[in-house]
């Protein structure tokens, strides 16, 4: 929408709505080969929710599909939709950067850009989705994302210092405030601390556990601790005999963990495989 005459378009404000995600009946191929098999679930708005299930079960695909990253693999296709507060995000009329300007992705490995320093790292999405700003807002912005982040206190007198010269997990706690710039109501996460040592895993956590109620979150991990101590709700993916991936059990995350309704699930929260 133009702003008013004479007004330049400014920085987004810094409080998303966080928003409701839904996949219905996701298929999903590379070439041939199927990998997920009519996946339904709805992602609550404003908690986190874990996908977890032994590898090659199908979850970091199911998460890249969430915001149309699955697509840009040249073999890959799918089919059904995915709902953004009952929007598709797959409607030919809408454009890819708003769904990822409204879904964002963390990665398994910290991605900062290295040629960049922090600063201009957080504020990378500005130009990316052509959003303009002043010099006070992009400094206001970056202090924001970085303090909700739980970075700003470490970084805040190193701001123009490369960002591939911090520490793994505050690579990670970077990723995250340039994930948050772009004002994102849902924010993806693929194992986002199985690269970390535990004391930045337990940072990671608090992150997301204190943004959770501005945005919501969404985690694969393989770590049961971690599913338990930051989700509410929980997913498990299961792939066996060479079927593609599908949701065995979903629902929340205390009961699933304390009383199960499928054994498959209970054997593989108790180790017995996975």
């Amino acid at each position: 929408m133009p702003g008013r005459k004479g007004h330049a378009a400014s920085a987004p404000p810094l409080a998303p709505q966080p928003a409701s995600l839904e996949g219905r009946n996701v298929s999903a191929w590379f070439g041939e080969r199927k990998v997920l098999d009519r996946v339904s679930l709805t992602m609550d708005a404003g908690i986190i929710t874990s996908l977890i299930g032994p590898s090659g079960c199908g979850k970091s695909t199911f998460l890249r599909i969430l915001n149309r990253m699955h697509e840009l693999v040249p073999s890959a296709s799918l089919a059904g939709e995915v709902l953004l507060d009952g929007d598709d995000i797959y409607d030919p009329t809408r454009k890819l950067v708003d769904a990822r300007k409204e879904i964002g992705m963390v990665f398994q490995k910290p991605n900062p850009f290295p040629a960049q320093s922090i600063y201009d790292n957080v504020i990378a999405g500005l130009r990316l989705t052509g959003t303009k700003a002043s010099r006070d807002e992009k400094d206001e912005l970056v202090e924001s994302c970085l303090t909700r982040a739980g970075l700003w206190k470490e970084v805040k007198d190193r701001l123009r210092s490369p960002g591939a010269g911090l520490s793994g997990g505050q690579q990670q706690r970077l990723c995250i405030a340039r994930s948050l710039a772009v004002r994102p109501r849902v924010l993806l996460m693929d194992e986002p601390c199985s690269a970390l040592d535990p004391t930045s895993t337990r940072v990671i956590e608090e992150t997301m556990l204190e943004l959770a109620s501005e945005v919501t979150i969404v985690i694969v991990t393989h770590n049961m601790q971690q599913a338990q101590r930051v989700s509410q709700q929980c997913a498990f993916f299961l792939a066996s005999h060479g079927t593609p991936g599908a949701i065995v059990e979903h629902g929340d995350t205390e009961a699933m963990f304390a009383d199960p309704i499928d054994p498959r699930t209970h054997d593989y929260v108790n180790g017995v495989f996975g």
